[in-house]
Parts: structure tokens; sequence; C-alpha cells
């Protein structure tokens, strides 16, 4: 037997001395074929346990995003006089930029540092954000300006769900990726939902609610969401440190070594990273991320102006009773998100993508104005409740009269109705109420699985190598449709009209379907593109 080796071999971490050439090749053989197919369960529990973090993140990230969805219009309104609708689409648009810019630049960190990192400096963005959303009451001046820029940081900290998606596709196998993702979307959902009904349940403090006079904070309707979403934060901090630790496997689920690999556990190295992502498909699967997050941003945003134009709800109302449509429009997505994952291993990810995007412009098609009847006039039944509710009285009346409507002799009663600063409100038809719900349900129910299937698609496309800074692209890609959508239905609806906003969401989506049917057989998983892996379904 040849002399014992004094220590490990270098780059052997854990092994045992070498014996000899033959019995080490032997050893490293077995060693390896047993890597190859076996989890420890310490890792498995370690790496489930990051992921279910992971999740808790995507659902924050969402919370903060929707909690104020509903109130922020009416409490632009109470807090600055002087912003209008198109400034609002600014507002909703300022969160998205704020992740724009930042998703790019968190996700470059994650792949050459540990991820508690830039998660840790992202929610502790998100948090200091929030409490000053508290407080832009407080300026004498200018109060919109703060609030523009405290949606802005909020955005920047949200920039953290690069991170969360390439920690998921990078800590779980092709075969698990879908179930994550999923999963991770329906996290992002039931945030989406319990942040309007946290709302609606703050609702009950009221516009007024307590003022804390020693540190100037109102808490109210408006307030109290934001800073429970900063406490919401704050546990989120305190669980990374905790529990986060860095994994990551291959496609077929061997535990690999990371860039950022802080220790645990022991990995082979990936020699599956080999080969060039098809970057067309890359592409596309951006355009198409853009496309479903422009048309759902464009869903969100109107739904406040809409159904207080349309239905001549006050502020309260809009909030309340939108807040109650998307909460059940969010278990929708998260029944959805459940059904997917089974569906999607019979179908293939592509076919449900394309089924979901047909489902999408059904929804909007639904939600043009198809009747005859005219939205209720702001002020015309507190000036006289006499006057007959007629297309024609409406129309022969003189401008200045219709002026001198929105403003009545006390301003004690909150106005209502369409305005007549939208001159479309006069000659367009209003959405009835059964349109907009129906429309809600659709496009609650295409969306989840046009979003799943981007994400899975997108990190199955880019393979096994890191794909922090490329799930930062796609991430900034979904900012950019949060930002134009907002401000593109803002400016189009209120000087347009809907029927113009919603005819051109449609063309859109009609788009996005053609390029989906030209580069469909390029969206398959990087490990089957080079004959790794046999894809199981079209």
């Amino acid at each position: 037997m040849a002399a014992e080796v004094s220590g490990p071999e270098v780059g052997g971490e854990g092994q045992e001395p070498l014996l000899s050439a033959g019995e080490s090749a032997a050893e490293e053989e077995e060693e390896e074929e047993s890597r190859d197919v076996v989890e420890t369960q310490e890792h498995y529990k370690s790496r489930w346990r990051s992921i279910w973090i992971m999740y808790l993140t995507m659902f924050l990230s969402s919370v903060g995003f929707s909690i104020v969805i509903m109130s922020v219009w009416p409490y632009l309104q109470k807090i600055d006089p002087t912003a209008d609708a198109s400034f609002l689409g600014w507002i909703i648009a300022s969160y998205s930029i704020g992740q724009m810019v930042a998703s790019p630049l968190f996700g470059l960190w994650s792949n050459y540092r540990p991820r508690r990192e830039p998660l840790v400096i992202s929610t502790a963005i998100s948090v200091a954000a929030n409490c000053l959303y508290a407080y832009v009451h407080v300026p004498h001046s200018h109060n919109k300006y703060y609030m523009l820029t405290a949606r802005a940081l909020v955005g920047f900290g949200a920039g953290n769900v690069a991170v969360v998606r390439s920690y998921i596709a990078g800590a779980t196998s092709l075969t698990e990726r879908t179930s994550a993702m999923a999963n991770t979307s329906a996290c992002q959902a039931v945030g989406f939902i319990l942040g309007p009904v946290f709302q609606t349940c703050f609702t009950l403090i009221g516009e007024e609610g307590i003022t804390w006079k020693l540190i100037r904070l109102q808490l109210n309707m408006y307030t109290a969401p934001v800073l429970f979403g900063a406490l919401l934060g704050v546990i989120n901090i305190i669980l990374i440190f905790a529990i986060l630790r860095e994994h990551r496997v291959d496609d077929l689920g061997r535990q690999c070594k990371s860039i950022n690999f802080e220790g645990e556990g022991s990995g082979v190295l990936d020699q599956d990273a080999e080969g060039n992502i098809d970057h067309v498909a890359v592409v596309a699967i951006n355009f198409l991320f853009f496309v479903i997050l422009f048309v759902f941003a464009v869903f969100e945003t109107i739904a406040t102006p809409l159904t207080m134009d349309m239905y001549s709800w006050t502020r309260k109302e809009a909030v309340f009773y939108n807040g109650i449509i998307l909460s059940v429009v969010g278990i929708e997505s998260v029944i959805v998100f459940m059904v997917v994952k089974t569906l999607s291993k019979k179908t293939g990810e592509r076919a449900i993508l394309h089924g979901g995007l047909l489902i999408v412009l059904v929804g909007f098609f639904i939600l043009l104005p198809w009747g005859k009847k005219l939205p209720n006039i702001q002020w015309q039944e507190v000036k006289n409740n006499s006057i007959p509710r007629t297309a024609s009285i409406e129309m022969l009346m003189p401008f200045w009269s219709l002026q001198a409507m929105q403003l009545p002799s006390n301003h004690t009663v909150e106005p209502v109705g369409c305005p007549v600063t939208q001159s479309w409100c006069l000659n367009t038809p209003m959405i009835y109420l059964a349109q907009y719900i129906s429309s809600d349900i659709l496009i609650g129910l295409g969306y989840p699985v046009c979003n799943v299937m981007s994400y899975t698609l997108y990190s199955k496309i880019l393979g096994p190598k890191p794909q922090g800074v490329y799930m930062g692209w796609l991430t900034a890609s979904g900012s950019g449709a949060r930002i134009l959508g907002p401000v593109f239905v803002s400016q189009i609806y209120t000087h347009l009209g809907p029927r113009w906003a919603f005819s051109l969401i449609c063309g859109v989506v009609v788009v996005s379907l053609l390029l989906l049917e030209i580069v469909y057989k390029r969206l398959i998983a990087f490990s089957v593109r080079y004959g790794r892996m046999q894809e199981e379904s079209c």
C-alpha cells in the first residue's frame, strides 16, 4: 500500500486521505455517483427552509405595492388638491421606476455575494420608505412629490424580487422548478389579495383617524396600512438573518457550489453550465412578460377612477368595494396557481401561456363600452335632483353650466360621478357593473397563468448558470410595464375614454400572441436544448 497522504487532497473539501491511485479513483467515482443522486436530509430541509423565506419575501413585496393601491388616488386628492388623474399615473408608476432601476443592480449583487446582503438592504429601504409615506401630509406644499418619492423608494426596495426569483431558480431542479415558481407567484398573488384586504379593514379607522401630536403622526385609513407594511418588513429582515442559507442545485437536482457559496454542506462543480443561452428566446420572454405586466398594471390603476366615474362611488366606497373585488380575484388567482402546477405537466408551459393570453384578451374585450346609457355627470344630482338623467339634456346644456355643476354652493358633499372635465363622459356609454366584474374574473384567471409560465420558461431557458442579472432584466421589463401602463391608461383614459384605452390594450395582446407563435419552438429548457434531458411535454 502506498504511503498515506498527510492531509486532504487540495480541492477535495471534506474528503478522507487518499490511499492509492486505484482506490482513490474508485472512491472518487463512487462519491461522484452518490452526489449525483443523493441529497442529505439536512441539506434538503435547509434548502427548502430558505426557499420558504424567499416565498415570504415575495409575499411582502407584493403587499407593499397592493396595500395602498386602492387608496392612493383619494389620499392624493386629500393631501394635495392640485394633483390630477394624470399625476396619479406617475404616482403608481414611481413604484415601478424604482424597481426597474434596482432589479438589475440587486441581481448583479446576488451573483457575486451572499443573497442575504441585497435582501436585507432592499427590505430596509422599503421599511424606511413606508414610514416616509405615512408623513407625506406634514409638509405645507408639494405633498404630491413627497408621495411620489416615497412610492419610488418602496419600489426600489422591491427590486429584491429579482434576487428571490434567481435564488429559487438556482435552488431547484428542473422537475421542481414549475412548482416552485408557481408557489412563488402564488405568494405574490396572496400578497395582492391581502394588501387590499388590509386596506379595506383599515378603512374602519376613517379618513381622520387618530393623531399622535408628539411625533406628528396621523394614524388613519391611508397611513395605517403602510405602517403595518413596515412592521412586516422588519419581521422579514429578522427571518432572513435567522433562516436563509445559500443553496444551489443543477437541473438534475445535484448539489452544486455557487459563486456566493457560504460553506453550508458540500457540493459538486456544475458541469452542465456549458453552452450558450438562446437570447432570442430570452428577449421574447422579456417582451411577453412586459405585455403581461402592462395589461395588469392598466387593470389595477384604472379600477378606482373607472368605478368612481361609472358608478358614482365616493372615494371611500371605491376603496372598499374595489378592495373586496380584487381580493376575490386574488383568491381566484391563488387557486389558478395551484391548478396550473398539475396542468403544466400534461400540456406544457408554452400551451398554457398561449391560453392565458387568450383569456386576458377576452377579458379586456368585454370591458369595452357596449351599451347606450351614459354615466352620471358629476354634481348633477346634487344641484337639482329634479333634472332628468337623459343624454339629450346633458348634450344640450351649455358647457359653462356643466362646469358650474362641478362644485356645489356648499362644499360639504364629495363630488361623485363622471367629471365634465373628461369630455368623453358626455358621449361614451357607461361600462355596466356586470361587464366590470366579468372582466375582473377573466383577467384574474389569465394573468396568473401568464405570470407563472413566463417565469418558469425563462428560468428553464437560462439553465444552470447564475441567473441574478437575467432575472433582474426580466423584473426590470415588468417594472417598465408598470411604469408605462399607469401613465398610458391615465392619459388615454382621461383624454379619450375607456373605449380607446381598452381597444389599444386588446391590440397589444394580439401582437404578443403573434410573437408567441413565432418563437414557440424556441421556448425550451437549456438542458433539453443541449440534449442533457428529454422534454417531457410539448
